[in-house]
């Protein structure tokens, strides 16, 4: 596969996220496909490392289209090339630029034939989750990969909770049995709103089941030594009735109004069980459409249990928290197990302030981009391979498997073929 190895083998840990300070030799240049909300986000970041060029951006809205040029041309880069002719006018793109990777941000539908075409023209690819839609299309980007040594990643979706797999590697909590998460997230405005990612609703039209599980499974993955130790063996899911689509259609555009009315696939929660080969329990949760603050995090040992919240995150060690069978606060098993990773990882601030977009209000550059870029420049593959990306995302089509069959239990592939006894521990 051209020499890769994996990103870091050989270095400390303690030295993996440093940022240096010395002008780069080697240049990365970058071809951006979608640069709506997400994806303006990372192409400021983009902007804001020394020596990352963007020759080519592709975007179907003008206005975004040109924003994006504006902004190149103001951080002193040529004028990029512009591919608009359309929704596969990404094909082009890849066909006639020489980059090293594209970075994806488009709708969901087209994340991985985008993909596939980086990857089968000579080019990595960073995609925005999920990176699949479609079983088939999982094993078509393992095989691409396997096949011409360029990997599609989701590294864009995030790093993880860093903190919570030195807990883990550092037995605090023993052995893992159990792990509780999802993506809890009010998006009914969002689905509304023609601006944003109108998109989405139709999936909630004609799908039902778990649709977006990358966001936990960035945490859950690490910690369960997911293709690394262990693997998903089966899962089963169920939904509830959908109901709260139509009545917030009702309450904000009236009872006339199509969605008031139309008949949706996805129910309102949805539950899915994974468990591992190893006998270790996932609880995978989904809701994007009732009223609630967003979802919190919870890891189960044999030595205790952790429940990571926004707002107050809670810890019980048995023979170490103070009172039996009650919570204590988890500020000090936080600050003592912090990730050397994170410890080290302090870059310059950027030119310009804040990073733009859809995103957050970072002042440095984000601890996976850089990861990102010392991959791309080293030759080496992303923190996520394509055989995790794959996993995470695959379990969207297989929950909507076993949803339509009255909850019965689905099998999980193995995209590792196997190699997930051997290999490394990811962030190791």
């Amino acid at each position: 596969m051209g020499g890769l190895t994996v990103a870091g083998l050989g270095v400390p840990m303690e030295l993996l996220g440093q940022e240096t300070t010395a002008v780069p030799e080697k240049k990365i240049r970058l071809g951006f496909v979608g640069i709506g909300g997400r994806g303006s986000y990372h192409l400021d970041v983009a902007l804001g490392i020394e020596g990352v060029e963007i020759p080519a951006i592709c975007e179907l809205k003008p206005d975004r289209l040109h924003r994006a040029k504006r902004w190149i041309e103001e951080a002193g880069q040529p004028t990029p090339r512009l591919y608009d002719r359309g929704p596969t006018d990404f094909k082009r793109l890849c066909q006639e630029e020489e980059l090293d990777a594209v970075i994806v941000s488009t709708s969901w539908k087209w994340h991985a034939p985008i993909c596939l075409a980086a990857m089968n023209n000579n080019k990595h690819a960073a995609c925005e989750v999920p990176l699949i839609q479609t079983l088939d299309e999982g094993w078509e980007l393992v095989e691409t990969f396997e096949r011409t040594g360029k990997w599609a990643s989701l590294v864009l979706g995030g790093f993880g909770d860093m903190t919570l797999l030195n807990m883990v590697r550092k037995n605090l909590l023993g052995d893992i049995i159990h792990v509780e998460s999802g993506y809890v997230h009010d998006l009914r405005r969002v689905k509304f709103d023609p601006d944003e990612e109108p998109w989405r609703l139709q999936h909630a039209v004609d799908r039902n089941g778990n649709l977006y599980p990358d966001h936990p499974m960035r945490n859950m993955m690490p910690v369960l030594d997911i293709n690394h130790g262990d693997r998903f063996d089966h899962l089963v899911s169920m939904s509830s009735k959908s109901v709260m689509l139509n009545r917030y259609a009702a309450s904000m555009y009236g009872d006339d109004h199509p969605y008031a009315s139309k008949k949706m696939a996805l129910g309102d929660y949805n539950a899915t069980l994974i468990r591992t080969v190893n006998g270790k329990l996932i609880t995978l949760n989904h809701d994007t459409h009732t009223p609630h603050p967003r979802e919190n995090f919870r890891i189960q040992g044999t030595s205790g249990v952790y429940l990571r919240d926004r707002v107050d995150s809670k810890i019980y060690i048995e023979g170490l928290s103070p009172e039996e069978h009650r919570w204590e606060s988890a500020d000090k098993y936080v600050k003592e197990y912090e990730h050397p990773m994170i410890q080290n990882y302090n870059p310059p601030k950027r030119k310009g302030g804040a990073i733009r977009g859809h995103g957050s209000s970072d002042t440095k550059t984000p601890i996976n981009w850089h990861r990102l870029i010392a991959a791309l420049r080293d030759n080496t593959l992303p923190d996520w391979d394509v055989y995790d990306s794959v996993t995470s995302s695959s379990i969207s089509p297989l929950s909507e498997a076993s949803v339509a069959q009255k909850s019965k239990s689905v099998d999980i592939p193995d995209f590792t073929k196997g190699k997930w006894k051997e290999r490394t521990p990811i962030y190791s």
